[in-house]
């Protein structure tokens, strides 16, 4: 049994508390009486919905011991030398975007692996981590082992995300500014869809998922998007000069054919239907149309979501070596994999890619690991 800390019971409460707004709604509503049961039945299940999808009650052994680094992970044993003396990101290239669009501010295993590994991959560009728990104007940040551990990258930044600004400007700015969109059963994950073509309209670079492990720079692949197979593309890695026609296109499709209650309609259906109507056709395969790329499976997308228990099963150093040969990122599907546990240390090729790809964080996933096998006995 783990014991619960004040500050974490506090928090809990503070999680469970009905918001003010749904206090006001049920006097509002229960002066209709005839749909008054029905709206507070809907309001209530979505509410619970997306708090229990998105993580609010996980296991925190998946995040770790909360504060600090211990001596034995140090920014100077475990950040590269090629990273610690580079002058800083060089300006001609892209910026690499991630993007938490829940209020989390206590960072994964995963999500510091997915930073690390990309730091590591590309120490000329700015790793741009946008996180909307986290204040605007505040200049320090939350007290977590993850955010100690990534600020040891000099081409790491952390910093607020403000929806308002990005938007502004774009097709999505009125959108986003409608008041019940918030009650949409997948609306964090249809926000983190908007950030993403928003961000590559604007800004240009690659975008990443925090569940990916980068293996390789990802520069030269410009304008590009990858196939997950099925005749689907996925957003989770985007690649994209600024203000390219593609993504406008996304962006004006997100608008005009925008349904929130259907899952994946504003991520991979919204690509995959804008690709087709590019390029013209019924199905897709990997190819390059009019100077956009449709990347293989294999580039970013090796594991099949359908096998994604692979990531679990041992495999020999030569057996991932020939997986990964023709790969530059490993999706991990977070939203099927994450209650499965993972041996630290062990085979299984997750294992293995945190090992190889994000030593800083196999680390302290190591290190957490044997303070909980201590405390079990």
């Amino acid at each position: 049994m783990m014991a619960v800390s004040g500050e974490q019971a506090l928090a809990g409460e503070r999680m469970l508390r009905m918001p003010s707004c749904l206090l006001k709604l049920t006097r509002v509503v229960l002066s209709h009486k005839p749909w008054a049961l029905f709206i507070l039945i809907f309001i209530f299940v979505s509410f619970a919905y997306i708090k229990l999808y998105w993580g609010i009650w996980e296991d925190p052994k998946s995040r770790g011991h909360p504060y600090g680094l211990s001596a034995e992970i140090s920014c100077a044993h475990y950040v590269p030398s090629s990273l610690n003396t580079a002058a800083g990101p060089s300006p001609s290239t892209g910026n690499v975007f991630f993007v938490e669009t829940s209020e989390q501010t206590t960072p994964s295993y995963l999500f510091s692996c997915s930073v690390e590994s990309a730091a590591r991959t590309h120490p000329g560009s700015r790793v741009m981590v946008l996180m909307k728990g986290m204040a605007k104007g505040n200049t320090s940040l939350p007290k977590h082992w993850a955010f100690s551990l990534l600020s040891c990258f000099p081409n790491v930044e952390i910093r607020p995300l403000d929806l308002t600004e990005l938007f502004s400007g774009t097709p999505l700015a009125q959108w986003y500014l409608w008041p019940l969109r918030h009650w949409e059963p997948h609306f964090l994950a249809v926000l983190s869809d908007a950030c993403r073509i928003v961000l590559m309209w604007k800004f240009g670079g690659i975008y990443l998922d925090t569940d990916f492990i980068v293996l390789k720079n990802l520069q030269n692949l410009t304008n590009a998007l990858g196939i997950q197979g099925d005749d689907v593309l996925n957003g989770a890695f985007l690649s994209f000069k600024p203000k390219h026609e593609f993504m406008e296109l996304c962006m004006q499709d997100f608008v005009q054919n925008y349904n929130g209650w259907i899952w994946g309609r504003q991520g991979p259906e919204l690509l995959t239907r804008v690709f087709k109507k590019w390029c013209s056709l019924r199905t897709i395969e990997s190819m390059s149309c009019k100077g956009v790329s449709a990347l293989a499976p294999e580039a970013v997308y090796p594991i099949p979501w359908q096998d994604w228990k692979k990531l679990f099963e041992a495999v020999s150093a030569l057996e991932l070596h020939k997986l990964l040969k023709n790969t530059y990122a490993v999706h991990i599907w977070n939203k099927l994999s994450h209650g499965t546990k993972l041996e630290i240390p062990s085979q299984a090729l997750l294992a293995q890619l945190y090992s190889q790809f994000c030593p800083a964080t196999y680390a302290k996933m190591k290190q957490d690991s044997e303070e909980w096998a201590r405390r079990a006995v």
